[in-house]
């Protein structure tokens, strides 16, 4: 008999652990929830969730209240909760499900960074979250409930399946502005007149749920682009990338392609970002190399730093040959993936 489990996976990244997490499970499972559509039939598929911003989040709060009352209501008659990132709702979720059906079993997979900011927020997972899955090494040391938490690996060393040996030489440069409306549109005029400038053949990397319509109203004229779809073979064969901060930077630093990281923010929500994340950067490369004690693995650009004349002198001044043995020093700290050892825990076996 199929496990039936709730699933809340709001971001189009946890769609993509998710998948390969289902790629590794090895008992029949259905799933119920929220979710990509590629994997079953949610409740609600993840298109209508996307926000960005602090301001954005406010707007939809009325959206986000019915629908964790519709998921209070589905988690009657599951076996098992899978939440994955996207604390801002799956907190409060769990705490709800959690009061009211004790006996539920509540798994967080891709945890809410509560090291960064709201270290409030570990109480509250330790309090109602069975199954505690970190994909982070240096995470459990802010945690007190040892037999909860579990460090199971990253699982982007399961999705990307090729890393570079040898630094490339292509003529080719790659541009990520991210998958969201607003960091598309604030970063695409800064990388155009950059592609423009360097004599390289620019291949600009869309995200595959875009179709013609939402790429004419984002984009603009993308005409002096080459047009990719799949990011890990692109960063694979490319010199360099300017990249939104995100997933893709810490895809681009395992893979060993140099790259920028950029990001502009509304002028609200970065003061509101300011106020309330303590760290030093932004990118996750970044954060563990401070975690090892060693110097940052790449730049940042924020907010007015995002230049097209400072986007440039990155791409002049970086280091391949140091860059690429940075890369390989990230894979071994990370260690191994984590599909294999959620799927043990969803098919309840000894996990690691």
């Amino acid at each position: 008999m199929a496990q039936k489990i709730l699933v809340s996976a709001l971001e189009t990244s946890s769609n993509i652990h998710l998948k390969a997490l289902m790629d590794e499970v090895w008992c029949e499972v259905e799933l119920v929830g929220i979710f990509d559509k590629s994997l079953g039939n949610p409740t609600y598929d993840i298109s209508s969730m996307a926000v960005m911003g602090f301001v954005d989040v406010l707007k939809k709060i009325p959206f986000f209240l019915k629908l964790k009352k519709e998921m209070i209501a589905l988690a009657k008659d599951v076996d098992k909760i899978l939440l994955m990132d996207s604390s801002g709702f799956n907190l409060p979720l769990a705490k709800a499900i959690k009061k009211a059906y004790p006996n539920k079993e509540i798994i967080y997979y891709i945890l809410p960074q509560a090291w960064a900011w709201k270290k409030g927020r570990i109480a509250t997972i330790e309090k109602v979250v069975d199954t505690i899955c970190s994909i982070l090494p240096f995470e459990k040391s802010y945690y007190q409930v040892d037999t909860k938490l579990k460090y199971i690996g990253h699982p982007l060393l399961d999705e990307i399946k090729n890393f570079k040996s040898t630094s490339t030489n292509s003529n080719k440069i790659a541009f990520m502005p991210g998958s969201r409306r607003g960091e598309i549109t604030k970063l695409m005029p800064i990388y155009k007149e950059v592609a423009q400038r360097i004599s390289k053949e620019a291949i600009l990397i869309i995200p595959k749920h875009f179709n013609d319509d939402l790429i004419a109203e984002v984009y603009g004229d993308i005409s002096m682009f080459t047009i990719e779809r799949e990011p890990y073979d692109v960063l694979l064969k490319v010199d360099f990338a300017f990249i939104c901060s995100g997933t893709a930077t810490l895809e681009a630093a395992l893979i060993g392609t140099p790259f920028v990281l950029t990001y502009i923010a509304k002028p609200f929500d970065y003061f509101v970002a300011t106020k309330l994340i303590k760290i030093d950067f932004i990118g996750l490369a970044n954060i563990f190399f401070q975690k090892m004690g060693l110097l940052p693995m790449h730049s940042e650009l924020i907010q007015e730093a995002v230049t097209v004349e400072n986007l440039i002198d990155k791409y002049e001044n970086i280091d391949n040959e140091e860059f690429l043995i940075n890369s390989i020093k990230l894979r071994e700290y990370l260690q191994f993936g984590s599909s294999q050892n959620m799927a043990n825990i969803i098919c309840n076996t000894k996990e690691l």
